[in-house]
């Protein structure tokens, strides 16, 4: 039994395939698939129910995956321990980022510290807060991007910055001629929302739950992006909200729309966020210092009322 092998069976696991898990092992299909097999054959078990589409994990396999991860997360410590040891900032590191911070923190970011930090291989992918606190708590992802607080035991949060909510109002709305709206303004029918897995959208509905749903429009729209919820908006099927960095890059015209809370306006928190096993510390402060001297530029919120990302159904 070796290290390797657990871990391509973890990657199995995962992605549920053999030639993704392969893929994402960096080796051939046959070699993953040859060396999991010495191992169910060590073990005189089967690991995994190749017949199912996808693959599942037999029961015993479900016991061997559960094992699996605390040996390769315990043996990764090993290198974590000496580069905190050693003050180096290098390695591999893998982060997941929510997709409402995606296109807009990610840009700001990313060359600064590629730059400062040459010797550190970035791993990032686009995740829900769900799949990131998963990902967390398995040990697939170092540390991750999201809107905070989660009120998750397990869970660390370094705040990055605090965005605003900013209304976005069509010309035909009640509320457009109003240089500043009002939360008790807001009703919820009335209001164009991000498709369920967005915590934004949840924050909105959070901002909401206690005002008007008594809207006598005609139809619900979700939608899974920003660019679409504005466009909707412009074309007159009701307002939408949306973080502050997100109004940046709007073009004039788009900006006529732009409607700002009044003081304190509803924010959402944004966090660095990882695993409080982890050990990759100087590099989850590495990140959060690069943030942190680019961010300061753009926004610098602090009165604010922060709105939590949780469900709204909950308490």
């Amino acid at each position: 039994m070796t290290i390797t092998q657990l871990k391509y069976v973890l990657s199995v696991a995962e992605h549920q395939n053999f030639t993704i898990a392969a893929e994402h092992s960096f080796v051939t299909q046959p070699t993953l698939s040859m060396q999991i097999q010495k191992l169910e054959d060590e073990l005189n078990v089967q690991i995994f129910n190749r017949s199912k589409k996808p693959i599942e994990l037999t029961e015993v396999g479900k016991k061997v995956v559960e094992q699996a991860k605390i040996i390769v997360d315990e043996s990764n410590r090993i290198n974590d321990i000496v580069h905190q040891h050693k003050g180096y900032i290098g390695g591999e590191f893998k982060l997941g980022i929510i997709p409402t911070v995606m296109p807009t923190l990610l840009p700001m970011f990313l060359n600064n510290f590629n730059k400062k930090y040459p010797k550190v291989k970035l791993i990032i992918e686009e995740l829900t807060t769900e799949e990131i606190i998963r990902k967390l708590t398995d040990g697939y992802i170092d540390a991750g991007l999201a809107a905070t607080p989660l009120e998750n035991e397990a869970i660390k949060e370094k705040p990055l910055y605090y965005e605003p909510f900013v209304g976005l109002i069509p010309e035909n709305h009640r509320l457009f001629n109003q240089k500043i709206i009002e939360v008790d303004e807001l009703e919820m029918d009335d209001i164009l929302l991000l498709e369920d897995g967005h915590c934004f959208k949840e924050s909105v509905i959070n901002l909401c739950r206690t005002y008007k749903t008594n809207s006598s429009k005609g139809f619900q729209l979700e939608s899974g992006s920003f660019d679409t919820l504005v466009k909707l908006s412009k074309e007159g099927l009701g307002m939408t909200l949306l973080p502050y960095l997100h109004t940046l890059d709007l073009s004039d015209s788009d900006k006529k729309h732009l409607r700002e809370f009044s003081n304190p306006p509803p924010a959402r928190e944004v966090s660095l966020i990882y695993h409080k096993s982890q050990l990759k510390m100087q590099l989850i402060e590495a990140l959060k210092n690069t943030i942190d001297g680019v961010i300061r530029g753009a926004i610098s919120f602090s009165d604010v009322k922060i709105i939590s990302p949780l469900q709204y159904y909950r308490n």
